[in-house]
């Protein structure tokens, strides 16, 4: 390397051999003071685009999540627990597009060669024409990136284990994964591939590393599921090129993930609707309605502080309602335990799920099953009242196509000149005070509220 032009290599003494390269933009703040930068060409904020052109991954759950496809250019984020099927997950994803005609390339950090094909066999993805490489050294794998010039998906799994050795530090520390995460983000935007990274999470569920990764990125999915559990929900949390907050649904089975095309009849499989204490929320995850089972279960305390424990739903969100269950309706839930599950382990976030979460515990206090044909959902307000939640056609037009024939849900109001009309076939129960749900289950159990 000279920093001039010469007609002669001093090194080897060929004649005309040197040619110029054209340097890559030095980052921001590395040449402070080194001269005036290159002028902006700023334009008008109209302006017609196209839609960014997408790549099926031929696994509909995942490209439903990701907004309809791969964008090229892209970076996506995928964190999860260990074991939980991340990298079984992207190798099918990778398969299916390398046998589509794209080239896609997967990249081990963790694995060793043998190791990714022993899966990819049990799989039956071993005929997949998928490029695989071992490595660490972001060098060598970038050099490597650049000469594939007709890459259309790349997986570096994971960006935990990636190593820069310009910088003085073990791979996975803080700055090794931003500088590497970094690097790779910049390729995919110049050489056009859409890149995966995969993210390590630590023990309260986030991805390890910095927080400015997350901001790197243009999507960050979770997978997330109980290793006990067969479902596994891909969420997106982060999407900018589709909607946030949409799942994914998948079944583990030994040949792999299996796409769950109808999540709501799967959770709903082993629902016994003859027993107190369960109800069936009709939710929204994203555009998807989804119907789950939420059960509740009430033991007498023997003495001390009463608990309450929760699976699938946030615990506080659970105090809260059990408080206006006793202010607002006359309840009397100090003196017992209270188990609440979410069937299927699936983690609900919305409000919507109070009303449904209510009428399981009102079940199980009065001792007398809900409807089994009835689906419920609403906001459930501190002074008791019901109010109303987005997407009600949506929920309701999920539990008439599986069968249900009622929902309790808050009281409609007309929004606009338009009222949320009922799915033919299917009554509404619509309640305006929680303690109007408290009183039917009482009166059915022949008791009177205090």
């Amino acid at each position: 390397m000279t920093p001039k032009w010469a007609g002669r290599c001093e090194t080897c003494g060929a004649w005309n051999s040197i040619a110029e390269e054209a340097s890559a933009p030095a980052a921001a703040g590395a040449a402070r003071g080194a001269g005036k930068g290159r002028k902006l060409e700023f334009v008008a904020l109209s302006g017609e685009a196209e839609p960014p052109a997408r790549a099926a991954t031929g696994i509909a759950e995942l490209d439903r999540v990701l907004g309809g496809g791969l964008v090229g250019g892209s970076a996506v984020l995928l964190g999860g627990d260990p074991g939980i099927g991340k990298s079984t997950l992207l190798l099918q994803a990778a398969a299916s597009l390398a046998e589509s005609g794209r080239r896609a390339i997967y990249i081990s950090g963790e694995e060793s060669i043998e190791q990714v094909r022993l899966r990819a066999r049990r799989l039956g993805l071993a005929t997949a024409p998928l490029e695989l490489a071992a490595a660490i050294n972001l060098r060598d794998i970038a050099a490597s990136l650049e000469a594939a010039r007709d890459a259309a998906f790349v997986v570096i799994d994971s960006i935990q284990t990636m190593w820069l050795d310009t910088l003085e530090a073990a791979p996975g520390s803080v700055s090794q994964v931003r500088a590497s995460a970094f690097e790779l983000i910049r390729l995919a935007k110049s050489q056009g591939f859409a890149v995966v990274l995969v993210g390590h999470v630590t023990k309260e569920g986030s991805i390890a590393g910095p927080r400015v990764l997350e901001h790197m990125v243009d999507a960050v999915l979770y997978f997330e599921g109980d290793r006990g559990h067969q479902f596994r929900i891909l969420r997106g949390v982060k999407n900018r090129f589709g909607a946030t907050d949409e799942i994914g649904v998948f079944e583990m089975t030994e040949a792999g993930l299996a796409e769950v095309a109808n999540p709501s009849a799967l959770f709903l499989a082993e629902r016994r609707g003859n027993v107190s204490g369960s109800a069936v929320f009709a939710g929204v995850e994203g555009t998807r309605p989804v119907l789950v089972e939420i059960q509740c279960l009430l033991a007498t305390n023997a003495g001390g502080s009463p608990r309450r424990a929760t699976v699938g739903w946030e615990s506080s969100r659970l105090s809260m309602l059990l408080a206006v269950l006793e202010s607002r309706c006359g309840l009397r839930l100090a003196g017992s335990d209270v188990y609440l599950n979410v069937a299927g382990g699936l983690r609900i976030g919305e409000p919507a799920a109070d009303l449904a979460v209510a009428a399981a515990i009102v079940s199980a206090v009065a001792d007398q099953p809900t409807d089994a044909g009835c689906v419920y959902f609403g906001e459930v307000g501190l002074s008791g009242e019901v109010r109303q939640v987005a997407q009600a056609e949506a929920r309701l037009k999920e539990a008439q196509k599986l069968g249900f024939s009622a929902a309790c849900l808050p009281r409609r109001v007309a929004r606009g000149n338009r009222q949320a009309a009922a799915p033919e076939g299917l009554a509404l129960a619509e309640i305006g005070h929680l303690g109007d749900l408290v009183a039917r289950f009482l009166a059915r159990a022949g008791k009177v509220s205090a």
